[in-house]
């Protein structure tokens, strides 16, 4: 009896529970949100399937392509004193309008007749060297002249000389034979006596007339190698006075040039954006800054920044999407075809040396397949930018972005990218 009665108090207590069980329903709220949690995870899986364009994201500014069109200081030349200015910040001005004048400061160039003065020194020193040119002449006329009388005074004393060798040759013929006669006692000695003084006095001829040369030679040397000593002194002071007058018209040249230094002239046209000296009576030196000048030119580039990590995968070429600041835009750096507001570029330039610590320049000019860009950019603006790679799955990119590592090496060909950028663009040119 005792099993009978807790056999029917379980299954009472039995019935009891799996009535509550019964009476317990799953709310419609758990299920919506059940089957909105299955579906929104089935959208993102079939998210992370979906192509992502990898781009390397830089900074950076608005510049000119060309380094003679961007923003410049003008230097003064000279040093003076601010006498005028001709322009205002913000003007306009054309290639060679003058910005400001100078006065001078140096009392070197106070004489306001300095050039004239300079003509003047010029002139008396080519006169000076007119006078020793002709002097120089005349003393080569002159030595010419004494090599001339040498010559003829040499020759007159060699004829001399070789008669009195005949005449010496012939008295001593005379004096052997009737040395040899008086020997022998076929002739007085007083006879012999005449022989022998012709002799002697034909030999003192002889050696009178050798002498003679030596000195016609000696004295006409003398007096030759005076005129060229003579020469060669005036040609030294011709060489000096040339010297005298190059240098003097290198200082009136130099003096021509600084008056025209003295108008500081815009080098092109564009507009004075900052003047760097104060007003009237400043003193400027030479290769101070008076002012800055932004040329008028429209060879708009950016110059954009990138870390030296990413540069080994940036090549000419590469398209690059531009967001200037102040322009409002919408920007999906993975999907470029809906971003909204950004500008397209192509990278023209890429710096082989770091332009700032872990960072390369690269210079992007406007992509003349895309949308033009503003014309109200300035100068220095500021801009962010992505350089377009290959694509991959997001699944890929969010794995890349979280271990911190590059984008992906295996890129499509700069050749390929640049061939479908040539038929994109004849077929927008063809529509």
């Amino acid at each position: 009896m005792l099993n009978l009665s807790f056999h029917r108090i379980e299954k009472i207590i039995a019935q009891d529970r799996l009535y509550s069980l019964r009476a317990l329903k799953t709310p419609n709220t758990a299920r919506t949100l059940a089957r909105l949690l299955m579906l929104l995870g089935l959208i993102w899986i079939i998210i992370l399937f979906l192509p992502w364009q990898q781009n390397i994201r830089g900074t950076g500014k608005v510049t000119a392509f060309n380094p003679a069109n961007r923003p410049q200081t003008i230097e003064s030349v000279i040093a003076g004193q601010i006498q005028h200015w001709s322009v205002r910040e913000g003007d306009f001005v054309n290639k060679g309008d003058t910005i400001l004048t100078l006065r001078e400061v140096k009392e070197k160039y106070f004489d306001p007749k300095l050039l004239q003065r300079l003509r003047e020194q010029i002139a008396a020193k080519e006169s000076s060297l007119v006078s020793k040119e002709n002097k120089a002449k005349a003393l080569q006329r002159q030595i010419n002249a004494l090599r001339e009388g040498m010559r003829n005074k040499l020759d007159q004393s060699k004829a001399k000389l070789d008669a009195e060798k005949v005449r010496f040759d012939n008295a001593e013929n005379q004096y052997q034979r009737n040395k040899k006669l008086f020997e022998a006692g076929n002739i007085p000695l007083t006879k012999f006596q005449d022989f022998e003084y012709k002799y002697q006095g034909a030999q003192a001829d002889y050696l009178n007339a050798q002498i003679e040369l030596d000195r016609v030679a000696a004295e006409y040397l003398d007096k030759i190698s005076k005129a060229e000593s003579d020469l060669s002194s005036t040609q030294a002071d011709l060489f000096d006075t040339d010297g005298a007058i190059a240098k003097l018209k290198n200082e009136y040249a130099n003096m021509e040039i600084r008056n025209e230094r003295y108008q500081i002239l815009a080098p092109q046209s564009g507009y004075i954006v900052k003047a760097l000296q104060a007003g009237i009576g400043e003193t400027v030196k030479e290769g101070d800054p008076v002012c800055t000048i932004m040329p008028d030119s429209s060879d708009l580039a950016v110059e954009l920044y990138v870390k030296a990590m990413d540069v080994p995968l940036v090549e000419k070429g590469r398209s690059v999407r531009i967001q200037f600041d102040g322009w409002p835009a919408l920007q999906f750096s993975g999907w470029p075809s809906v971003s909204v507001g950004t500008f397209g570029g192509t990278v023209k330039v890429i710096d082989y040396v770091n332009s700032k610590p872990g960072e390369f320049r690269l210079l992007v000019q406007p992509d003349t397949s895309d949308e033009k860009w503003p014309k109200q950019l300035r100068v220095g603006s500021g801009i962010k930018a992505w350089v377009m790679l290959n694509d991959v799955p997001i699944w890929y990119e969010l794995w890349r972005q979280l271990n911190g590592f590059p984008p992906s090496l295996y890129e499509e060909p700069l050749d390929e990218v640049i061939e479908k950028k040539a038929k994109s663009e004849n077929t927008n040119a063809d529509e």
